[in-house]
């Protein structure tokens, strides 16, 4: 794997599956598939190497949380909306990585229905996941969401304010809702 960008090796392991199988690998990842249903793929998800011994297939090592993870980055940079459930699913997980992953990818992909997600996720204890939210929010939230943006304008951390205040921006410029909440 080395030196190459992740994104890279995901495009072209999307590329060598085609679009079908791609999403099928990233979404059995994301809904809890076993790390040995996968072993062929997970090199180019991961940019790590997958072979014998390699500490990156001990769960011990490297938790099942990441699995998720890595299905749902495998969205981020090849979608198909086909994945929308479980991406959808994903914002509720219980561990704050994937669930912060598949922000990401709601963000990127515009993924419809994934405003209630995020709007949950604006309130999570995690800075980062709070930013991320918000992120999503301004590109799939809709006027129901745009309490939970105003709530981040609030926030203690600064990272969440200003996430806060460009998507209350982007959201007033998108749905045309007023200046001030």
């Amino acid at each position: 794997m080395g030196e190459r960008p992740v994104g890279e090796l995901i495009e072209e392991l999307a590329a060598r599956l085609g679009p079908g199988r791609f999403t099928e690998v990233c979404v059995d990842l994301l809904g809890g598939a076993r790390r040995e249903d996968h072993l062929a793929e997970l090199p180019s998800l991961t940019g790590h190497d997958w072979s014998a011994g390699e500490p990156v297939r001990d769960p011990a090592v490297w938790k099942d949380h990441w699995l998720r993870t890595w299905g749902a980055r495998g969205l981020l940079h090849c979608w198909d909306d086909r994945a929308t459930d479980a991406v959808l699913a994903g914002l509720a997980d219980e561990e704050w990585r994937p669930a912060e992953m598949c922000l990401k990818v709601a963000a990127r992909h515009e993924v419809a229905g994934a405003g209630d997600g995020a709007a949950r996720l604006a309130a999570h204890p995690l800075p980062r996941v709070r930013v991320a939210a918000l992120r999503a929010l301004a590109v799939v939230g809709d006027t129901e969401h745009a309490a939970a943006v105003d709530a981040a304008q609030g926030d203690p951390e600064a990272d969440v304010r200003r996430a806060a205040g460009r998507a209350r921006e982007q959201l007033r410029r998108r749905l045309d809702l007023p200046e001030e909440a």
